[in-house]
């Protein structure tokens, strides 16, 4: 019981720090402060999307074959290895290679951090709890990236240096605690890879196993697909909407120093769903995505009116929507998966996530331009 409940407690420890970026949450402003044109940010994010969709599946598949606990472990190295570059860059070519890492510290975070969780859970015969795990942790996750979008204006005080600084010293935190969590015993890399840091000479077809075995359970597990689409779509929406209500809420005579609080607003609502999954939980999965995706278009059909507190409301309403079937679909498919293949399948859903986005962002952003 005490072992568990300190695992768990790590965890939300690292999903605290790693939701809290200083300077992360404000990187395009302090760009733009620092003189780097709008064509040359967007470059930037465009790097970042991309990394983040080649090695979705990648660190994926390298959290299953080589551990949990050691991916959770990368994802931090590579987020303080960012945040030092953007200290000491000065140009283009210091900055891109910074959001390439940004993005790896992300990818090695997604999936791996979910296994772990269930499979420590699952370990103590508790993962019926882990619906319960999954809401405090996207509430805490919540919480802190919505804070960090409240202290845009600190980070832009203190200037890139000192804000860069700042997550660095967080993310060697976050390294801390991720080096002091116990590798559950069922994982497939655990028995097979040995000591740590041991040298493995199957480590590649080890990898591409995982890779195949995830692909052969999705192909005759049509009802993971299903809930992995249905999960990704209203995702996707929900997503968009509050991207493009940054700007739409300006346009419609928001004043920019609202703007700040009004999207910390809308940030919390996706906490608030998340809480909400441990009160209600007798709705089946079916009747919750009904729910949800209804909802989520409402709330785009509202956003569409140009009353900024009805725009706001919707936001809010729709971040709330999408987190409460989020953490659905997190403990619908850590209950379906098997345990060597967790991670995988996990960034599979959010490979699939991605390209939704990517569809949709054109059509949406011609909606919302009407």
């Amino acid at each position: 019981m005490l072992k568990i409940r300190k695992q768990i407690g790590k965890l939300y420890v690292h999903t605290a720090l790693m939701s809290f970026g200083l300077a992360g949450a404000s990187w395009v402003a302090l760009l733009a402060a620092r003189g780097f044109s709008l064509v040359q940010i967007g470059l930037a994010e465009s790097v970042f999307h991309m990394t983040s969709l080649l090695f979705e599946l990648p660190s994926g598949i390298i959290a299953d074959a080589f551990g949990r606990k050691r991916a959770l472990a990368w994802g931090r190295a590579m987020a303080v290895l960012s945040a030092l570059l953007m200290i000491v860059s000065d140009s283009m070519a210091g900055v891109l290679p910074a959001m390439v890492f940004s993005a790896l510290g992300y990818n090695f975070d997604s999936g791996a951090r979910e296994a772990l969780a269930y499979e420590s859970l699952q370990a103590a015969g508790r993962e019926r709890e882990y619906d319960r795990y999954c809401a405090a942790d996207m509430v805490i996750f919540r919480t802190g990236s919505a804070a960090a979008t409240l202290c845009a204006g600190l980070a832009l005080f203190l200037g890139y240096r000192k804000a860069y600084l700042a997550d660095a010293v967080l993310g060697t935190c976050g390294l801390a605690v991720a080096l002091s969590l116990r590798e559950t015993g069922g994982l497939q890399a655990a028995r097979t890879a040995g000591e740590e840091g041991e040298r493995d000479p199957n480590a590649g077809a080890r990898a591409l196993s995982c890779l195949k075995e995830s692909l052969r359970f999705l192909r005759g597990n049509k009802k993971a697909v299903k809930v992995i689409f249905q999960n990704a779509g209203v995702g996707a929406v929900a997503t968009l909407l509050l991207f493009f209500l940054q700007a739409k809420l300006l346009q419609r005579g928001l004043p920019e120093t609202a703007l700040g609080p009004a999207l910390f607003g809308m940030g919390m609502g996706g906490a608030v769903g998340a809480a909400l999954v441990i009160r209600i939980r007798r709705l089946s999965f079916e009747r919750t995505f009904l729910i949800c995706a209804a909802g989520v278009c409402a709330c785009l059909a509202v956003s569409l009116t140009g009353w900024p507190p009805a725009m706001i409301l919707a936001g809010f309403s729709a971040a709330a929507l999408d987190d409460f079937l989020e953490v659905r679909t997190d403990a619908a498919l850590n209950g379906m998966v098997p345990s060597g293949q967790r991670s995988t399948l996990i960034s599979i859903s959010s490979l699939c996530f991605s390209l939704i986005m990517i569809a949709l962002s054109p059509l949406m952003g011609a909606l919302f331009s009407l």
